[in-house]
């Protein structure tokens, strides 16, 4: 299956309760830090949500 990088690039500071879940979900815990996912539905939806606050390199 494909693989998928995400990097934090902004702070959950000030953002609802739901996004920082989101972003724990995900695996990122601190400004610039990257995570490799599988490429699958669930993971772009999260993705999705919080796309405001990381990047994806695929």
């Amino acid at each position: 299956m494909a693989k998928i990088k995400v990097k934090q690039i902004k702070s959950k500071i000030g953002y609802p309760e739901d996004q920082k879940r989101t972003l724990a979900a995900l695996g990122l815990r601190k400004m610039q830090q990257v995570v490799e996912h599988d490429d699958n539905a669930v993971i772009r939806g999260m993705i999705e949500k919080v796309k405001h606050l990381v990047s994806v390199v695929e």
